[in-house]
């Protein structure tokens, strides 16, 4: 089969996708990505075919500074950046594209919600990938107006509680304890395991300290902070700060700290101790999958959702991004190293994962979703008009 998998954001909501569509691949099937321009770069370095969608290139991001979280705000974002800009742009992108290329099942990801829209329009049997750990973020009191002008524009029935988001098939590459109580997880779930790695201890003290790959250049002064709050503390530190913040701007430090524009999470985890994050889900998810604890600055986004269910769970402890000093964020650090509490509620999450069904018990199901479409021709034919010819 043809399987088409989407996203709208940048690397974090692609790399929840990557064990899924090697998964996929490796089953024999034939997989390709549509993004924006801005990554194909690394949907191709990890071995995909990709169709770029949508406008916009690689600009550098401005540096900003730090603004207090905001959980309005963010959830205009979603609303305005997610919805009523980016999926009301897409869409018609996604219909051209599904035509010519005719895969056989999409996979969109949580928040790319022009491809959900394009696949039903089309009559096209599609899954729903999450790549918000929490699952309390994309919600229906937050977009369902702004799905509801799209569906309406483009002919499709009312949906007010939006059913499309589950309708089908919901991959989960997430642990469910982690997942927000009130935002269970619906019927058509199945979770999958994330990648695991090793638990592991070095002989000092080993921090790793990151704000992700898009926050890291709304900081402001944070990263200076941070790094003045282990300055010193008996512990090794390395921080990535991203490919648009140069290292050279935190001047000489200690021995034992690294700074790094970049480096990859499954090379550092393994010899670390704990994580400092922003509460990213890919920051947050790696760090337990390692079975590490972890102080949270949640600045934006799903962050804040993120850093209630740490907190919850008992994996680490969540600091104010914007009033923290790096006295209060060095005493953080200290008491989450000191408690082994905070290291074995980490590590049961880490085992949960393990019993979870490794990404290629996914694939069976895209099958079937294949299978059932192409057991109805009648409504294939009828709800997919030209795409019902096979693909190319």
């Amino acid at each position: 089969m043809r399987v088409l998998l989407t996203f709208a954001g940048g690397l974090g909501h692609f790399q929840p996708l990557i064990p899924l569509a090697s998964a996929v691949a490796a089953a024999g099937h034939v997989v390709a990505f549509a993004a924006g321009p801005a990554q194909r770069q690394a949907i191709e370095a990890a071995g995909f075919t990709a169709f770029a969608v949508g406008g916009g290139g690689d600009d550098v991001p401005e540096r900003r500074p730090l603004l207090v979280p905001d959980r309005e705000r963010e959830e205009r974002d979603l609303r305005e950046g997610f919805v009523r800009h980016g999926a009301a742009h897409r869409l018609p992108l996604y219909l051209d594209l599904f035509g010519e290329w005719r895969p056989d099942v999409v996979v969109c990801e949580e928040t790319d919600f022009g491809s959900v829209l394009a696949a039903e329009k089309l009559g096209l049997p599609y899954a729903n990938a999450q790549v918000t750990a929490s699952g309390s973020f994309v919600r229906p009191a937050v977009i369902g107006e702004a799905i509801a002008e799209l569906r309406a524009e483009h002919g499709l029935s009312p949906d007010p509680n939006l059913v499309m988001l589950h309708r089908h098939l919901v991959l989960s590459p997430f642990p469910p304890s982690f997942r927000d109580p009130a935002s269970p997880l619906p019927h058509t779930a199945f979770p999958i395991r994330p990648p695991v790695g090793p638990q592991a201890r070095s002989d000092t003290p080993t921090v790793y300290f990151t704000l992700g790959t898009v926050f890291n250049t709304e900081s402001g002064d944070l990263f200076a902070r941070v790094l003045a709050g282990l300055s010193d503390l008996p512990v090794d530190v390395v921080a990535t700060v991203g490919r648009h913040v140069d290292p050279a701007e935190f001047g000489d430090q200690r021995a034992g700290v690294r700074i790094a524009r970049y480096l990859p999470q499954s090379e550092v985890l393994p010899r670390c101790d704990l994580v400092i994050s922003h509460g990213g889900s890919g920051s947050v998810i790696g760090a337990l999958a390692h079975g590490l604890p972890t102080v949270l600055l949640p600045i934006g986004a799903d962050q804040p959702h993120n850093a209630e269910q740490c907190v919850r769970l008992g994996v680490g402890k969540e600091l104010d991004p914007v009033t923290v000093t790096p006295q209060g964020l060095r005493a953080a650090v200290t008491e989450v190293l000191a408690d082994p509490g905070y290291r074995r509620a980490a590590e049961r999450v880490r085992e949960e994962m393990l019993r979870l069904p490794e990404p290629t018990g996914a694939v069976p199901l895209l099958e079937r979703l294949v299978a059932d479409e192409l057991s109805d021709p009648v409504g294939r034919i009828k709800n997919r008009g030209p795409l019902a010819r096979g693909p190319l």
